[in-house]
């Protein structure tokens, strides 16, 4: 929010509403055809993909199941994912959150995320590290979500805490006239000096610049041995070779929503609510709406698009049979 009465930002914006206006703004515009995004591409869902599952702290190995998903359901041709302004038929790519909701379908795929089995696997890979000597350790899951939760935890009280600290003034006034342009910048620097006094009389460290800004959160290191580090682990212990093909051991798979909402009229394609769904399931949500800093309603959506996407010749056989049950 902005307030032109009073140049103070209030809140930051609702990612919705700028992505909205973004493309409100593009369509006024006028605006052509965007370059097309391609496999090269930093937006690219592969791309993204390998971003998230190493700021996620997960096993490297899983960049090839995100890359079989985004192949299946087609949502990395370039059609889909270049934005042409004005073009209401075509569904507008998130293209952060389509990749992040990409690795929750496969972790459904592999681990199910049902507050169970995630947890047999786990123990299943704990007994076979026991007796691993060779090549890096198996995955396990229980492992990976007590370090992982734990690092959320202090970056999310951190951020807490910046929101609270933080002033909604940019760092550089507004002047609306040059007259007023010698009593801003006194009065501002006024504040500055009794924030700094204040500081030091509180005992705050006060940071005497701002740090080199970086698209990773959460960085994870594979120098540690504190095994914090899950990027080179296995995912073999929870795999099985079918066809000359590597396959999840469970072949059970449970949707978030069996049918999708109108967009257009309800506003989502699904609906979230955290005592509905299983806690696995909500914590990588809450880890990858962390990454982005957006509400886990809008990766939820994006995961039942792609799940009907993945399984829609089983979805339209199950509708279909139940429509002639009702009858």
């Amino acid at each position: 929010m902005y307030n032109l009465s009073n140049p103070v930002f209030q809140s930051w914006p609702v990612y919705e509403e700028v992505f909205n206006k973004m493309h409100e703004l593009a369509a006024f515009l006028d605006l052509p055809r965007f370059p097309d995004i391609t496999e090269s591409c930093f937006l690219h869902p592969d791309m993204l993909c390998m971003k998230y599952l190493m700021e996620a702290n997960l096993p490297d190995e899983l960049h090839n199941w995100t890359c079989r998903v985004v192949k299946k359901i087609g949502i990395g041709e370039v059609d889909f994912l270049t934005l042409m302004p004005g073009n209401k038929s075509t569904r507008k790519v998130k293209y952060d959150v389509l990749a992040a909701a990409v690795i929750v379908v496969v972790l459904k795929l592999l681990f199910l995320l049902d507050d169970h089995y995630e947890w047999l696997l786990s123990e299943f890979a704990e007994e076979r590290n026991k007796n691993n000597t060779e090549g890096g350790p198996y995955f396990e899951f229980k492992k990976w979500y007590e370090v992982v939760k734990h690092s959320l935890d202090v970056e999310q009280k951190k951020l807490d805490e910046e929101k609270a600290k933080y002033l909604w003034r940019c760092e550089k006034p507004l002047f609306y006239s040059i007259k007023n342009k010698s009593k801003v910048l006194k009065r501002r620097q006024m504040v500055v000096n009794l924030q700094n006094q204040f500081g030091k009389l509180s005992g705050s460290v006060q940071r005497a610049e701002k740090p080199n800004p970086s698209s990773f959160q959460l960085s994870w290191s594979e120098e540690n041995r504190d095994g914090s580090c899950f990027h080179g682990h296995s995912l073999k212990g929870i795999l099985q070779e079918k066809r000359g093909l590597l396959t999840a051991m469970n072949p059970d798979y449970w949707l978030c929503t069996v049918k999708l909402c109108n967009e257009k009229l309800c506003g989502h394609l699904a609906h979230y609510r955290e005592v509905e769904f299983p806690q696995s399931y909500h914590f990588v949500l809450r880890l990858f709406s962390f990454l982005l800093r957006i509400q886990p309603s809008y990766i939820h959506d994006e995961v039942c698009m792609i799940e009907h996407k993945l399984f829609n010749k089983k979805l339209g056989k199950k509708l279909k049979y139940s429509s002639v049950l009702r009858k």
